[in-house]
């Protein structure tokens, strides 16, 4: 379970910095940010369980988590990895009444619960804050239907390229990072099995395109990473 916060609208508004406040007025602002709870996770926590019912849309204040979908047979697909200053569940905001995902705390992190009846409430106050979530929303489908592409069509070197360039240019923005979860999360993002992921790693390792000493990664030829993403 998260320990919630409880704080000032002041202070949250200063904590959590939603992208998005600058659209809303102040009165609009003061009903956001007053009905958010702060609530902390440990490493390894659930912060939402798929399929439980889609109340709250969250925010990443602090760390890093996880998204994933639950399959049979106790598989999992991991959709994507997001850090602080992104939102998660958007696209339960106006579709669904229930979380298709599974929300982890892949460390120590602080999300911001918003009430979904909230946003939706000021979203009919504001045209332009209206259309700013939903063009979010799109750019969320958007990115879904790419890398469920990428994971049916591509063979398992470009799935592994789009891996390591998904961390470098969308997560860390830089071309040298840490793997932030272990081996077999990184299996299911890309689709693959341990084994499988590890063997292709240590290929590129080989073939010097990228650089690997446990969970650290330096990319040596971006170059040839955005090929291998390419031709698939």
């Amino acid at each position: 379970m998260g320990e919630i916060e409880t704080i000032s609208f002041e202070k949250t508004f200063e904590k959590c910095k939603i992208p998005v406040s600058q659209l809303l007025t102040k009165e609009q602002q003061e009903i956001v940010m007053g009905s958010i709870n702060l609530v902390s996770y440990n490493r390894k926590n659930t912060i939402v369980k798929q399929y439980s019912a889609s109340n709250h849309i969250y925010y990443i204040v602090k760390g890093t988590v996880k998204v994933s979908s639950e399959q049979r047979k106790g598989k999992n697909l991991v959709l994507r990895i997001d850090t602080a200053g992104k939102f998660i569940g958007l696209i339960s905001l106006l579709g669904s009444e229930s979380y298709s995902f599974t929300l982890s705390a892949v460390d120590d992190c602080t999300v911001a619960q918003i009430p979904i009846s909230t946003l939706k409430s000021v979203m009919l106050l504001n045209n332009q804050f209206a259309l700013e979530v939903c063009q979010r929303i799109s750019r969320h489908c958007l990115f879904l239907v790419n890398r469920l592409s990428g994971l049916l069509y591509k063979q398992l070197p470009g799935r592994v390229a789009d891996l390591i360039l998904y961390f470098a240019d969308d997560i860390y923005c830089n071309h040298e990072f840490d793997f932030p979860v272990n081996r077999t999360e990184l299996a299911e993002l890309c689709g693959t099995t341990k084994e499988s992921l590890i063997r292709t790693l240590s290929e590129f390792k080989h073939d010097k395109i990228i650089e690997l000493e446990r969970n650290r990664v330096r990319i040596i030829s971006y170059d040839i990473l955005k090929t291998l993403s390419r031709l698939g």
